[in-house]
């Protein structure tokens, strides 16, 4: 049974990655990369600095960076224990993939997606009272997540199984962040 789920992911990444075109492939190569999604952290930097002062903004940015360094960190935790082989790396469908990037890790869980969904929904758990436009931010992850399928470096398994992690896990930060912010802030 396992065997079977694992090829029918095998089958639909392969024909996802294969809807892609040259044309769209710079495109896709900027939205997987972190870097270009600065503006959307400094925006939501500003938000809570906007939105809960300095010092208490402050600690809800160093909870964030900390979210973020934890959820790379388990996210490796897993891939280094699963070791399973990127679709790129993975000579039984390599072929039949269009891959315009090479990266030698290791494929399950998704790093792009748990973590971008841990982010996202652990602002909007901040925001949910604030802004309604705040529930935009999940076009974030669903975007980032959807780039490692179109360049071939992880399987729909590996980013779904990163989204249910990145939820849980956001749900269960918050509820941990809003009790030390209870205690530090009021």
């Amino acid at each position: 049974m396992i065997e079977n789920i694992l090829n029918k992911d095998k089958e639909l990444l392969i024909f996802l990655n294969n809807l892609g075109t040259e044309q769209w492939d710079p495109f896709w190569l900027a939205i997987t990369n972190q870097f270009h999604w600065s503006p959307l952290f400094i925006l939501i930097f500003y938000l809570v600095i906007k939105s809960f002062g300095w010092k208490r903004g402050g600690f809800m940015i160093v909870s964030m960076i900390l979210l973020v360094a934890f959820s790379d960190q388990f996210t490796n935790l897993i891939k280094n224990s699963v070791q399973r082989l990127r679709p790129n790396n993975d000579p039984e469908i390599k072929p039949f993939l269009r891959h315009l990037i090479n990266p030698q890790s290791y494929s399950f869980t998704s790093g792009h997606a748990t973590t971008s969904t841990f982010f996202s929904v652990f602002v909007i758990l901040l925001f949910k009272q604030k802004y309604k436009l705040i529930y935009l931010i999940l076009l974030f992850p669903l975007i980032f997540a959807y780039s490692r399928l179109y360049l071939g470096v992880h399987y729909p398994i590996d980013i779904t199984v990163g989204i249910i992690i990145g939820v849980t896990f956001a749900n269960g930060y918050y509820y941990l962040f809003k009790k030390v912010d209870k205690i530090l802030f009021t």
